[in-house]
């Protein structure tokens, strides 16, 4: 298996966040989810980086001093993100693709031009990886 569009999500079908998303809307977007991380994407559908619930924590401490109405005032973009995860193309090598997933739930797929057009999930790959080993059982 070389292709990493077999693994892929489809952005049609992947939960994410608009740049532009106040605090307030990224909670009740990532509460509605139900997942901890979620791709943020620009209006040109560029992917711009990935918001955690810790990278939330922080910012409701920070900037908005545990106040949820100030939540309102500020953008995702003015957070810090302890950690982007940083997107692969199609076209990316399956060994590098499972050195990404190693280290984050998820890895963001952009095409040429940089445009997101899905997530490749670890549990993808650890179910692929099981079958292959343990097909016979």
């Amino acid at each position: 298996m070389n292709n990493i569009l077999f693994f892929l999500t489809p952005k049609a079908m992947c939960a994410h966040l608009h740049a532009d998303y106040t605090l307030r809307q990224a909670l009740e977007r990532m509460e509605s989810a139900g997942y901890t991380s979620l791709p943020i994407l620009n209006k040109r559908g560029e992917y711009c980086g990935t918001l955690s619930e810790g990278d939330l924590l922080w910012a409701i401490k920070n900037l908005c001093y545990m106040d949820m109405r100030q939540a309102e005032a500020h953008r995702i973009m003015e957070i810090v993100h302890r950690k982007d995860y940083i997107p692969v193309r199609v076209n990316t090598s399956m060994h590098d693709l499972i050195d990404r997933a190693a280290n984050q739930n998820f890895v963001p797929v952009v095409d040429d031009k940089g445009a997101f057009i899905g997530i490749v999930t670890r549990s993808a790959i650890i179910k692929y990886c099981r079958q292959q080993l343990f097909s016979e059982d």
